[in-house]
């Protein structure tokens, strides 16, 4: 009984991970699967969101610039 226990150990530890490696490397599953749940979790950019965002960048960039000068010509 041991032995025999062992060997379905052993067949258990060595099937599974190559079985999910064979099923994680199946073009057709990658691309139903995978590539459909990652464009409904984040779906393409628009571009007028894109410029939102690059604009919004800006503005927080100018008033990082503006408060960094406002503090070193306080501090001269």
């Amino acid at each position: 009984m041991g032995v025999k226990l062992e060997v379905f150990r052993m067949t258990l530890y060595l099937t599974f991970p190559v079985a999910m490696f064979w099923i994680a490397n199946q073009a057709e599953w990658f691309e139903d699967t995978v590539i459909q749940r990652k464009r409904e979790l984040w779906p393409p950019e628009k571009e007028d969101q894109r410029q939102e965002l690059e604009e919004f960048k800006e503005r927080l960039r100018k008033q990082r610039e503006e408060k960094l000068l406002r503090s070193a010509q306080q501090r001269s």
